[in-house]
């Protein structure tokens, strides 16, 4: 059911904004009837990606060029009905202006020219952001955390579609050259069905560190199995934590390292984060929690025996200006923040993608932590 309103919602959206782009931006282009025909064919073909998206997304049995042309039409449209906004009120104020008849239809032929080039430009450049990742280095100062320690943080994967094996395999070989002490994977690792992810998260048994590889689930892992996936993920040699915490370094030295659930479990009714049992048993040193969504820090009354909280979740917006949108929804939306005088929370704004390959103002990246 809840598939259901989400991807009706996803349709109306899109709808909207394709006729708001086809209405308020391409109708009022200063351009010959031609060029403007089009361009109302290519939008309309674009709309179709959109809706073919989602079959292609979760059943990604097409070669990766077309699922690659089928995913890009979101941010295709997302971007242009951006800028249509900025384009409409622009062409208010010139409305409003005291210019010369002669001299407003100038200004209008630019401006429409220089809306034409913004979409072109910002779709572009943010396909070509997309194909890097980068390196985030951190320091974090944790109270009496008595040596350092080099954690490597990944999240928000989403393994599906272009995010395949090779991907993964390279992400790896990036990862190991780190020489992290501990490597954490914040949630959202998979995103298709999981027979379809297998090829992809058998390249993260190659992942290297002192001390394993330690991951959560996020709210797309109930989407495709809570269970096969943990189940999956564990036989790789990768350490899930369900509501529980280990301790990473030599005795007395080291940090509690706490793992929950995501706060999606209370609606679905199952695999709900529990802090109190995950913090249950836990040595007296510094503890460090890895919490999918920013956002389960609200449900929280007390952090005091949380010294850093990783998460993703967000993406850091992934394409601007989303990242507004994102804030109103969650509290921290990318980067170290202090929470308390005590606690501090980071949020990684994703390692893959989701939906169309596109990133702009918000890079993909691999953290590293230098807690000390």
């Amino acid at each position: 059911m809840s598939s259901i309103i989400f991807f009706s919602a996803f349709i109306i959206v899109f709808t909207f904004q394709t006729f708001i782009i086809k209405k308020r931006l391409i109708d009022k282009l200063d351009f010959k009837d031609k060029t403007k025909k089009y361009l109302t064919i290519f939008l309309y073909i674009t709309f179709l990606g959109v809706l073919a998206y989602p079959i292609v997304r979760y059943n990604p049995v097409v070669p990766n060029w077309l699922y690659f042309l089928l995913s890009l039409p979101i941010g295709v449209i997302f971007l242009t009905f951006i800028t249509t906004i900025i384009h409409e009120i622009i062409s208010f104020g010139v409305n409003k202006t005291k210019f010369t008849s002669q001299r407003r239809d100038f200004f209008k032929k630019s401006l429409d020219l220089g809306a034409l080039s913004v979409v072109v430009a910002t779709n572009a450049k943010a396909m070509d952001n997309a194909r890097s990742i980068e390196l985030e280095t951190v320091d974090v100062k944790i109270d009496n955390l008595k040596k350092p320690y080099n954690i490597v943080q990944l999240s928000d994967i989403h393994i599906g579609g272009i995010i395949d094996k090779d991907f993964i395999s390279a992400l790896v070989q990036r990862v190991n050259n780190l020489n992290a002490d501990a490597i954490v994977i914040t949630g959202d690792l998979v995103d298709t069905k999981l027979d379809f992810a297998k090829p992809a998260l058998n390249e993260l048994k190659n992942l290297k560190s002192k001390y394993g590889t330690y991951f959560i689930i996020g709210n797309h892992e109930y989407f495709h199995g809570v269970v096969p996936i943990i189940d999956y993920v564990n036989s790789l040699g990768i350490k899930t934590l369900e509501n529980e915490n280990v301790y990473i370094g030599a005795s007395n030295e080291g940090f509690n390292l706490a793992g929950v659930y995501d706060r999606f479990g209370n609606r679905y009714g199952a695999f709900k984060p529990d802090l109190e049992k995950a913090l249950k048993d836990k040595k007296d040193s510094p503890t460090i929690l890895l919490a999918h969504q920013p956002k389960y820090i609200e449900e929280v009354a007390n952090t005091s025996e949380l010294d850093l909280i990783l998460c993703g979740h967000t993406h850091g917006g992934q394409i601007f200006p989303f990242n507004f949108l994102v804030k109103l929804q969650q509290p921290y939306v990318r980067g170290l923040n202090q929470h308390t005088n005590k606690t501090q929370v980071y949020v990684n704004k994703g390692t893959g993608f989701w939906g169309p390959p596109m990133r702009l103002g918000a890079s993909s990246e691999i953290t590293l932590l230098k807690i000390s």
